[in-house]
């Protein structure tokens, strides 16, 4: 295989898996705390226009009933991550092409994607983690609409949404040192 192809291959997938991290991730959360997502990131992502949405809150204090919430928060996780995977993409994909060829460079880059993938969900569950100290006094710059019931949870989930997207960034970094390692070792 080239590595025009590789790189090609990689860019198609990379927003497809960000996405897919994105869906699993918000079913995790979604579990957590309901009200994330019907008092912030249905209406945030526009799923409040959507057939089948209905706001049972009012115009200053929506909230959004679904039928189906569990597929709205799929919706709002590849939404929210594609982009965040052909972002790595694009750096990883362009990274691999310093591999001798387009083989090695897939399989290195897809490695190396998986790699950034695992950091970002253990730094997601440590944002998690942190998001449980914050409980009922989360920090004044917080989006915490008036109308949440369940402000513990609630903030859980925000912060392990916001440790999630330093993860990987983290998680990118660690990826981009496995890349050129691999390459020095199939030198």
């Amino acid at each position: 295989m080239s590595k025009w192809l590789a790189l090609v291959l990689i860019l198609v997938l990379a927003p497809l898996l960000g996405g897919a991290y994105g869906i699993v991730h918000d079913q995790i959360t979604y579990t957590v705390s309901e009200e994330y997502y019907t008092k912030f990131k249905f209406i945030q992502f526009g799923l409040d226009a959507w057939p089948g949405s209905t706001n049972i809150g009012s115009a200053k204090a929506p909230e959004i009933q679904m039928v189906r919430p569990r597929l709205g928060a799929a919706v709002v996780g590849f939404m929210a991550t594609w982009w965040v995977g052909l972002l790595i993409g694009v750096v990883l994909g362009l990274a691999g092409l310093w591999h001798r060829d387009g083989t090695t460079m897939f399989r290195v880059t897809l490695k190396a994607f998986v790699l950034t993938t695992v950091i970002a969900l253990l730094v997601g569950v440590l944002g998690l983690l942190y998001g449980i100290q914050l409980g009922a006094n989360p920090p004044p710059y917080w989006y915490l609409p008036n109308h949440v019931v369940h402000q513990t949870p609630y903030v859980m989930v925000g912060s392990m949404h916001n440790f999630s997207y330093l993860g990987g960034l983290v998680g990118l970094v660690v990826a981009l040192i496995y890349t050129i390692r691999a390459r020095r070792a199939n030198a």
